[in-house]
């Protein structure tokens, strides 16, 4: 008895987090539903500056999409910052393909000299924050004559040490005996890493390309350092441009952005859970 009255406890606590982590996404779809009038007169304590409460209706008293339809319809720059997204997004998973994959099977199958001490290295600089490193990247693009270009966004993100730190949790679980027995039967280092290391590793690498997308698509201090030009900006530097006096209309925007991130989540979900708990269990 006493058991299920604890299950029943720690059942509504976590019921009780995840209403409240799950509360601002709810406020802003309610918010991209209520006309405009209806935000002024929510919000008119903060905007005019008077002594009015601000106050808050879960449900708008007369629902609008006109948010959504001047986003969709009437809105060029929103589609284009959309695109610049979805452009920089795919080039840095890419390039991540290209480059981090075959960092983390060197670091995990061969043995060189200094390999600990890179790795250290690797692992220190994916600890470090962009206001750290954000001084000598600028400094390195400039003299590239990448600053206010697309490259100055995606090719230090192609370097990222994260995804490389993952997707070497997942090649460090192969046997070294299944390694050799590749190679005895003729088959080369090429090989060994396309028939063997990529196929067990396949979790591991899914997982650090949705984390890489949840982080690019969503990037804010990398595009606001390195691009002059805004309409090279990506979506996640759309919302700051919106004034409050056009409050429902930016929680419009943010619902559209959010909606490809839970999207993508939502698909990947549980190759996500499974490529994180395989590489964790194979460190």
């Amino acid at each position: 008895m006493k058991k299920k009255i604890v299950n029943w406890m720690a059942a509504g606590i976590f019921l009780a987090l995840g209403a409240a982590i799950c509360l601002p996404v709810l406020m802003l779809v309610s918010g991209s539903l209520a006309d405009g009038q209806e935000w002024m007169q929510r919000t008119a304590g903060y905007l005019h500056d008077t002594q009015e409460y601000i106050g808050w209706r879960w449900i708008p008293d007369y629902p609008t999409v006109e948010h959504y339809q001047r986003l969709l319809f009437y809105s060029p720059a929103f589609f284009r910052l959309f695109w610049n997204s979805l452009g920089m997004t795919g080039g840095i998973l890419l390039g991540q393909l290209v480059i981090a994959v075959p960092a983390a099977w060197a670091f995990a199958v061969y043995r060189f000299r200094g390999k600990n001490l890179l790795f250290s290295l690797y692992v220190i600089l994916m600890l470090l924050p962009f206001q750290v490193t954000m001084l000598s990247k600028y400094l390195v693009l400039q003299q590239a004559g990448m600053i206010n270009t697309r490259w100055a966004v995606v090719l230090p993100a192609i370097f990222s040490t994260f995804p490389v730190f993952l997707i070497y949790r997942s090649f460090a679980g192969i046997p070294a005996e299944l390694l050799e027995a590749a190679r005895v039967d003729g088959a080369g280092e090429l090989q060994s890493f396309v028939r063997v290391g990529l196929p067990v590793a396949q979790g591991g690498i899914l997982a650090a390309m949705i984390l890489s997308f949840l982080e690019s698509w969503n990037m804010m201090e990398e595009p606001l350092t390195f691009l002059q030009d805004k309409s090279l900006w990506p979506l996640s530097l759309y919302l700051p441009e919106i004034a409050m006096d056009q409050a429902g209309y930016a929680c419009g925007a943010s619902v559209i952005t959010l909606t490809v991130s839970l999207f993508v989540f939502a698909i990947f979900h549980d190759a996500l859970e499974q490529g994180i708990i395989t590489s964790g269990l194979k460190a």
